[in-house]
């Protein structure tokens, strides 16, 4: 049933041609993928046309891993009948679903950068880019001579492999079309620290050997830098754009006095509660309690 071809998952401006029995089959569509058994129907998303005896029903899918996919139901019917019928069921990738990228073949998933330490990655059989190269020829003298000017190689780059190179490296980021060679003062082919490549590729690109630049890298004759070999340092003191700033001087800035500001009166605040009533003050007379005197002796 999870076939993700042959059912349009794309709302189609056609909706109004859609024959209303089909339209109106809904519950229907859903039945269908509630028996279907793969767990619970989400939302109806709409009904796309797809002929006069056939349309299609989608609904969220809610499946776990398949985030913005739909379950597609399509149903027929014959013009002149009002039995709906269960065509297909699908499960397809809406237009933000979470998809595995395109395919490639085994030979062209490896990309440049990565070949590591170790790695063996073997040329492709019948390679274009590769021509057989010089063969021995028995003769101790040819054959050192044959070493010397770069044919002592059993294969050698085909003028394709070589203008692919070229392609390549002038497209680059060392090639004369980069940010750097444009802002630069002057180009790699009058640089000190540019080493020309031999053969064929010497007219067009070099080797840079300016460690503190692209050395080591293999660069176009109208790239450039400024770490050119005729670079000079800016003469006269100071920055030659700006003025010189102290960094370290200490600046003394006055602050004026504030000035006195008069104080505004405090004003007493309203009364806005009415006065309690006061109590006649009760005076309380102290009780007095009469002693007996004592008898006198008659000692």
């Amino acid at each position: 049933m999870r076939q993700n071809e042959g059912v349009s998952a794309q709302s189609a401006p056609e909706l109004a041609h859609v024959r209303p029995l089909l339209a109106d089959a809904v519950g229907l569509a859903r039945q269908a993928l509630t028996d279907l058994g793969e767990g619970e129907v989400g939302t109806h998303l709409g009904v796309t046309y797809e002929d006069e005896c056939s349309a299609t029903h989608r609904f969220a899918a809610t499946l776990p891993g398949y985030r913005g996919w739909q379950w597609a139901v399509v149903l027929a019917a014959a013009p002149d009948s009002d039995r709906v019928t269960v065509s297909e069921l699908a499960l397809l990738p809406g237009p933000d679903a979470l998809i595995a990228p395109d395919w490639l073949p085994w030979d062209e998933r490896v990309r440049a950068g990565d070949l590591g330490p170790g790695d063996l990655l073997a040329p492709r059989a019948a390679d274009p880019r590769l021509v057989p190269g010089y063969v021995a020829s028995g003769d101790p003298e040819v054959d050192e001579l044959a070493r010397e000017v770069g044919l002592g190689r059993k294969q050698v780059l085909s003028l394709e492999g070589r203008l692919d190179a070229a392609e390549r490296w002038h497209d680059g980021d060392y090639g004369p079309d980069s940010e750097m060679a444009k802002a630069a003062p002057s180009i790699c082919s009058l640089c000190g620290f540019y080493l020309p490549l031999a053969g064929s590729m010497r007219a067009a690109f070099g080797v840079c050997g300016n460690e503190m630049a692209a050395d080591g890298h293999v660069v176009h004759a109208e790239y450039g830098c400024g770490a050119h070999s005729d670079t000079e340092l800016p003469t006269g003191a100071g920055s030659p754009q700006f003025d010189a700033y102290d960094d370290g001087a200490v600046e003394v800035v006055v602050l004026p006095e504030p000035e006195a500001t008069p104080a505004e009166p405090i004003s007493e605040p309203e009364a806005t509660a009415e006065p309690a009533a006061v109590e006649p003050e009760v005076t309380v007379e102290p009780e007095v309690t009469e002693i007996p005197a004592a008898p006198a002796s008659t000692d």
